[in-house]
Formats: C-alpha cells, structure tokens, sequence
C-alpha cells in the first residue's frame, strides 16, 4: 500500500512531514553541518588520568552506558589503556610500496582490539598475552564507573572487578522502584543483579563460566530488554543463536530462534549474532537484531514471527537497537558510523554521526551503548574509540531529530 504524506499549512508554509527528515536540526541554521545531528559535544567524563596514580592512563573499549538520571551515569569499560600521544607518521616499505602509518586524520589505535580480555577461554587478567604486559600495557580497573553531570567519577565498584571477564551491558529496569543494576557479561556467560549502590550481588542468572543453549546457560550473551511485569529478555548471543525470555524473579520461562546462514537469512526466527534487543512499551512487541543477516526481526512478546527489515547489506554492521517512549527505535552502524532513527514498522527517519577516534571530540567510532537521561542528553559509549561522550541538545533543535527519552516508569 502507498504511504499518503499528508501537506500541512504552518502559515504561508507549506510542511509536508516526509518519512525521511530532512533539513538542518536547527531551523534557520546558516553554515555549518549536522555532524553531530541535533546535539552540541559536552566535555565529559573527566579522564581517568586525572586519578591518583592514573596520570599515564586512559579508557579501555566502551561497552555501554546506562543514565539513572543526570547526575548518575554508569559506565562499562574493559579496563585501562594507556595514554598515549598519535605517534609521528612512518613508512613502512616492508609491507608494500608509499604504505605509511598512521595515515592522516585516520584513529591509529582500537581500543577493542587492545583492552583486555585476550581470549575466551583461560584467566581474564593474564600477566603477559596478545595485549602485552598487564600493569605496562593494560590495566583491568575501573570497569564500572558512575559520574554525574559534570563529568566527575562519584563512584567506581572496584569490588566487582575481579567478578567480571568482559562485562558488556549495564541496564537499571525501568519499572523497578529499587533500580537494581543489571550487568551481563559475555564472557562468564551470565548476568550480574546488584543493589543499586552496588554493595552486594542479589543473584545470578546463567552458569558463571559454563556455556550451553539450555534454561540455566548462555552462550555469550549481549543484551536485555525489560518487561513492565519486571520480566525481561536477554538476547543469547555471540554464539548461540536466541532469544531466552524469564519472569521477574528471574525464572525460565521461554525461548526461540535458530541458526540461519549468514549475511543474507530471510527465514523467520533464524538467527546470526543476536546482537541487539528492544520492546515497544506499547505492544510488548520484541525487536531483535539479527546482526550478520542485517535485519531487525518482530516478533510478538511470545516470539511469534511478526515483521522485519533490513538495515542494508555489505558495510552495515549494526551494534544495537533501542525503542524510546516516543515509540521510534534507533540503532547504531558500525559499518557507516551513524545513528540511524527508524519508526516501528522500519520507515527510515533520520540519521547522524561522524567517524573519529578518541582525538576528535564527538567522533563516533564502534558505539555499543546508548542512553538518554531525564533532561534529553544522550550518552554514547564506543567500544573502538574507548570510554563514553556526552551529547547535549542545541537550542531550538528540532525534537523529531533528538533520541527520545527512555521509559522511567518506577521513577518518573
């Protein structure tokens, strides 16, 4: 069926609300460019460096990013790397006639690439590995960090460091009063339940360091999305191929998916890297990311097959998937460096980014975490650029250009 697009008159204006948005994020806006949509870059957070006994260090890969309110971000990082200058330019005739390192403009280290863990298997902190020497050439420290609006570090669980392998996303559920902190790590093949100040640990979900496709293991598992009965999904993942669904204590309820046949799977409910997870408040429809097929699957909150589409082919390699409260879902391109804004039956809306690495303030290079505080900032975390940035709208931004606000139904 043809979309109808109806005209709308603003004054002597004509507005026809296209499916695609176009025009600048500022109405009136003479020069420049959206290379960072409709957002301004904040100095944020503090670095590492400024820690005692810290000078010489920066952020690991940035897993994810969690915003309780303004003044409590949580941050998931992979450990420490050092702080080093972008080395001089060098030619390397070995490896092949006018090859030269670091090519110009171009990020010279990935952070993912350098963070520990070195490898699935055996212990996450190594003494020597492929990322060199721990203490010299890595650090694993301060993997979760919590600041507030200016960027400082108001708190860092430490304590939980030696628990974790490659912690991968932070959540709070948003219809939980007691906002419980959620942290799934891909590596021990579980999910991690602490007090919201994180003194204790309430419970663990999955067998820590056993993998399997059953009701009590993971296979690597990547995302959650939470239910408003305080149930949730977690999207189970790198190796397995499903989406594993348990009620609010935490308790098996179901599962579905299989293993399809990458980079182009059109059967329904077959799955390649589930990557990604997201529910429509409204529906309880659950959106997954079926990474290497590059499509985003619906399905109902049973897992009965309701829709898909396609982000494109080729380059795109999407990191994850949220849906706001303004019922529009979101997601971030690693293959083209953009945030991409899709209403929930795929209509393209809008898109931004720039590529850069951790030398270029609002560069956005591997983004694996999203979030929107109360006030519209919106929070990335970049597991190549390393360590978390913050976005703050412009004056007079256009509002349909912005990354809505998520559900803060316990806390509104």
């Amino acid at each position: 069926m043809a979309t109808r697009v109806a005209l709308v008159a603003v004054g002597s204006i004509i507005a026809a609300p296209a499916l695609g948005q176009t025009g600048s994020a500022v109405p009136g806006q003479k020069g420049g460019q959206d290379m960072h949509g409709a957002y301004e870059v904040a100095d944020w957070p503090k670095d590492i460096s400024t820690l005692p006994d810290h000078e010489n260090w920066t952020w690991g890969a940035g897993q994810s990013v969690f915003a309780e309110s303004p003044d409590r971000v949580f941050v998931l990082v992979r450990g420490e790397l050092p702080a080093l200058e972008r080395p001089e330019t060098v030619r390397l005739p070995e490896l092949g006639p006018s090859i030269t390192f670091p090519l110009n403009r171009i990020p010279w280290r990935d952070a993912t690439s350098a963070s520990l863990p070195a490898a699935l298997d055996g212990p996450t902190r190594p003494e020597t590995s492929i990322r060199g020497r721990l203490g010299v050439d890595v650090r694993w420290e301060h993997c979760i960090l919590v600041f507030d609006r200016e960027g400082n570090l108001i708190e860092d669980w430490t304590q939980w460091d030696e628990l974790l392998r490659r912690p991968h996303a932070v959540y709070i559920n948003p219809y939980d009063p007691d906002k419980h902190v959620w942290i799934v790590d891909d590596y021990r093949h579980a999910i991690f339940k602490f007090t919201n100040d994180g003194a204790q640990l309430l419970q663990t979900i999955g067998t820590e360091n056993e993998h399997g496709d059953d009701q009590s293991h993971f296979y690597r598992p990547t995302f959650m999305a939470f239910r408003s009965d305080g149930g949730f999904y977690v999207a189970d993942g790198y190796a397995n191929t499903r989406v594993v669904r348990f009620d609010a204590d935490g308790n098996y309820v179901m599962e579905w998916g299989q293993r399809g046949n990458p980079p182009n799977e059109i059967r329904p409910g077959y799955f390649n890297n589930v990557h990604g997870i997201a529910i429509d408040p409204e529906t309880n429809r659950v959106f997954v990311n079926d990474r290497n097929n590059h499509r985003v699957q619906v399905f109902t909150e049973d897992g009965e097959y309701l829709d898909e589409w396609r982000f494109g082919t080729g380059v795109s390699n999407i990191h994850l998937i949220i849906i706001t409260a303004d019922r529009f879902l979101w997601a971030f391109d690693r293959g083209t460096h953009k945030m991409l804004k899709y209403d929930l039956e795929g209509n393209f809306q809008y898109s931004f980014g720039t590529f850069g690495g951790a030398d270029i303030p609002g560069g956005m290079w591997g983004v694996h975490g999203i979030a929107v505080d109360q006030e519209g900032n919106l929070y990335l975390s970049d597991v190549d650029r390393g360590g978390a940035q913050k976005f703050v709208p412009k004056a007079g931004a256009r509002q349909d250009m912005l990354v809505g606000k998520p559900v803060y139904s316990a806390w509104d």
